[in-house]
């Protein structure tokens, strides 16, 4: 059937979906206790939404649609205390991040969700390797040429969401060396990647959407795994790349970084300036530089679309903020974009995820720190 039409919503108004560990608090595995925990939570009223995702031991919460950062972190702090006591009924732990860094894969259990059950049979080991946790962020657009266009002009800015949100160098027990080992399991389906590059809904819809359709390999926008896509049904574009952070803080600031860069490029089109427009070409360094992010962070060296010149990622994420001061004044995000600036300086969630390792002396010491980190007790440590 032909995709539907794109729903007009309130530009740069978003909200965030992160992907939770639910951890047994006996060995800090994790453990399959979503249905549980979802019963329990029905009992209650719950700021938000919450669901199941595609293994057992992973839940889903959606906030709700915001206009502003103060708003949304409101919200996710107290997502986060609903959540710390109905899992302290329950005895386990929760936490953020972007893999449990010793579960292994072969060991969970497909959620009993109809589509979860279909992934499964398609994609056969592939889904219980999806057991990583990620961090998206929708984001209001007018109409859907402006959603493509947001999409496209974002893509340079791809690496300062994987580098700041990085949460994940462990993984099936060991130090991968990467800071963002999430983003191969994601690489690993065949509808991953970029989005193809079209600029204007119509062509999109009724031309390549229809053309993927009648190949018979996708029926909805859900089939595509892009780092960015659209999302009609919303009026949105959906970030997908951000591992889940260790803290709702961070989730936060990472949604008011993007909500700030979207009302910087929709006034850069809609200015003189138009001279840098998204182009074809752009994605010619996209993946190598999306890698760069990945493997080292903060440390990684990106090459300009443009101009290919080489830029120590720590040094364009910090020009960057700097650069989107006035957005933040206007958007009341000043504290979001602090907040990103001073983890460039005091290092990512990657990093703090080996220096417990090294201080815990174990796997299961870093996680129990993750969780304590989620309930924010690592405070007082």
């Amino acid at each position: 059937m032909p995709l539907e039409s794109f729903t007009a919503s309130r530009p740069l108004t978003f909200g965030v979906e992160l992907e939770l560990q639910l951890v047994s608090l006996s060995d800090f595995d994790l453990t399959p206790a979503s249905v549980d925990l979802l019963h329990l939570l029905k009992r209650k009223p719950f700021p938000g939404n919450v669901v199941p995702e595609i293994t057992e031991s992973m839940i889903e919460i959606n906030s709700s649609v915001h206009a502003g950062y103060p708003a949304l972190l409101a919200e996710l702090k107290a997502i986060r205390d609903t959540l710390v006591a109905a899992s302290d009924v329950l005895n386990i732990g929760i936490a953020g991040g972007g893999t449990h860094p010793f579960q292994q894969w072969a060991e969970q259990r497909i959620s009993a969700k109809p589509r979860y059950q279909e992934l499964s049979a398609l994609y056969g080991y592939l889904a219980k390797q999806f057991t990583v946790f990620g961090q998206h962020v929708h984001i209001g657009c007018a109409d859907g040429d402006d959603a493509l266009y947001l999409l496209h002009a974002l893509g340079r800015y791809i690496p300062h969401f994987v580098a700041l949100s990085s949460s994940s160098p462990f993984v099936q027990g060991f130090d991968s060396g990467f800071d963002s080992a999430r983003l191969n399991a994601v690489m690993a389906f065949p509808l991953s990647g970029r989005a193809p590059f079209v600029l204007r809904w119509d062509a999109f819809a009724n031309v390549y959407f229809a053309k993927m359709e009648r190949t018979g390999i996708i029926k909805s926008m859900k089939d595509f795994y892009w780092d960015l896509r659209p999302k009609p049904e919303y009026g949105t574009i959906e970030l997908r790349v951000c591992d889940t952070p260790l803290t709702v803080e961070r989730a936060a600031a990472l949604a008011g970084y993007l909500q700030a860069l979207c009302r910087h490029l929709l006034l850069r089109r809609d200015g003189a300036a138009a001279d840098d427009a998204p182009a074809e070409d752009d994605y010619l360094v996209y993946n190598y530089n999306r890698f760069q992010a990945s493997r080292f962070g903060f440390e990684g060296v990106i090459t300009h679309p443009k101009t290919y010149e080489q830029l120590p990622l720590r040094d364009d994420i910090l020009a960057t903020l700097a650069l989107l001061a006035p957005q933040a004044e206007v958007l009341d995000s000043r504290e979001a974009l602090a907040h990103l600036a001073a983890a460039v300086a005091d290092g990512s969630d990657a990093s703090w995820l080996r220096g417990q390792y090294g201080r815990e002396g174990s796997a299961e010491g870093m996680v129990n720190a993750a969780i304590g980190r989620f309930r924010e007790e690592w405070h007082m440590r």
